[in-house]
């Protein structure tokens, strides 16, 4: 009964930010303060509801000026609520294109100046890519899940490239944030709270790398953040 309570105040919840941010993207469209606004809307609400208390402890994340990538682990549909308690300023995403067809979110994730990118045309990832290259020099930063889809599980999957083409060919750091495994733990139909740790890394810098020291970069960003993710959930009571 409470899982069915929490959803359907989630689901309203859903549709209220989404009208409203519909308001703040269409008076300041694409400005890429947006995404920051969208992300504490939907997320401070919704994790009340939830019973979820983001531990935070990003301060290499916040310390970093605008103009980096940032890569995190991707659990569930919930880590948009997470997650958007620590979304830096002057940040974008990039996301599927069939994002941009979910109503109201999809029209706030366009109009926040974030990326969509058709994955099965190889010419329009090649144009997405030269596009996050020039936002990135404009001083603004990129939220990416390299993994590329949801995974719950206790090992990170292979990492994606096109995160780390994007910091090489604009020649940015790459801030790794970690989020414990919160997925398989949350239960809607409790009223027992849940704390969910978020912990970013020190950047890794990229200035003079090239494509070949791609795996390289690749490997040193996944172990890391599996290392981090192990130990905290070796802190969990």
């Amino acid at each position: 009964m409470l899982y069915c309570v929490r959803m359907f105040l989630l689901g309203l919840h859903f549709l209220a930010v989404g009208a409203v941010g519909l308001i703040i993207g269409l008076c300041r469209p694409f400005n890429p303060a947006n995404s920051r606004v969208f992300a504490r809307l939907y997320s401070v609400p919704a994790t009340w509801l939830m019973r979820v208390k983001v531990k935070a402890e990003v301060g290499p994340l916040w310390d970093q000026p605008p103009g980096c990538v940032i890569v995190a682990n991707h659990q569930s549909n919930f880590d948009l609520f997470v997650l958007g308690q620590v979304v830096p300023q002057r940040t974008v995403a990039v996301g599927k294109k069939s994002l941009g067809w979910i109503p109201l979110f999809g029209q706030l994730f366009w109009l926040g100046g974030n990326v969509l990118v058709d994955r099965k045309n190889a010419y329009q990832a090649r144009k997405a890519l030269q596009k996050t290259t020039r936002v990135l020099q404009n001083g603004t930063s990129i939220w990416i899940f390299p993994e590329g889809t949801r995974n719950p599980g206790d090992t990170l999957l292979a990492f994606k490239k096109g995160a780390f083409h994007m910091a090489i060919a604009a020649g940015v750091p790459i801030v790794p944030v970690c989020v414990s495994r919160y997925a398989r733990r949350l239960d809607l139909n409790s009223w027992h709270p849940r704390t969910v740790s978020v912990r970013s890394l020190p950047p890794i810098a990229t200035a003079g790398m090239t494509q070949q020291d791609l795996p390289a970069l690749i490997e040193q960003c996944r172990a890391q953040m599996q290392q981090c993710i192990d130990h905290m959930e070796a802190e969990q009571p």
